[in-house]
């Protein structure tokens, strides 16, 4: 990850999101919605026990994977291909729901991917209603445990699991 793929995130969220909404966090309406995907790809760059190859690619992948759903702009022609499909493959047309259907299907990276995804969502999940929480944790504790299964030890799994044990 470098700056211009920081510098191209801020610009595609601030600059071309979908629709007026899409440039904002859900939470507070107020918060840019760039941090979300910076965030979560800060958090597996600290993910010490994955290998480097992991880290680099899915910090990347992380920091684009709304690119295709929330904004006009696309990916930039700088990436590799690999990641381009990655991104791709985050990305489910039908929202939440077909996503939470089709993940099982997809690469244990996509899963690892999505994991962080889910988490960063769910610690400003205060809009969420009592239903759509109880979907959203009980996908992400499923997640969670796939995960672990095959990137045992991360720090994600444990701050999944935190966030979803105490709400």
């Amino acid at each position: 990850m470098e700056q211009k793929d920081i510098d191209w995130i801020i610009r595609a969220h601030t600059e071309y999101p979908a629709k007026p909404s899409k440039g904002f966090r859900k939470w507070d309406e107020k918060t840019p919605y760039y941090m979300h995907p910076i965030w979560c790809a800060s958090m597996i760059a600290t993910e010490t026990s994955l290998n480097e190859r992991t880290r680099r690619e899915g910090g990347r992948v992380l920091l684009y994977h709304d690119v295709l759903e929330d904004t006009t702009i696309g990916l930039p022609v700088w990436l590799p291909q690999r990641e381009v499909s990655f991104i791709q493959d985050m990305t489910f047309e039908g929202g939440s729901k077909q996503e939470m259907e089709e993940i099982w299907g997809k690469t244990g990276e996509i899963k690892l991917y999505k994991l962080y995804d889910k988490t960063s969502n769910l610690l400003d999940g205060s809009w969420m209603d009592k239903e759509k929480w109880d979907s959203y944790a009980t996908y992400t504790r499923k997640l969670s445990a796939c995960v672990e299964g095959d990137y045992p030890g991360l720090n994600i799994t444990r701050i999944a699991r935190e966030i979803i044990r105490n709400k």
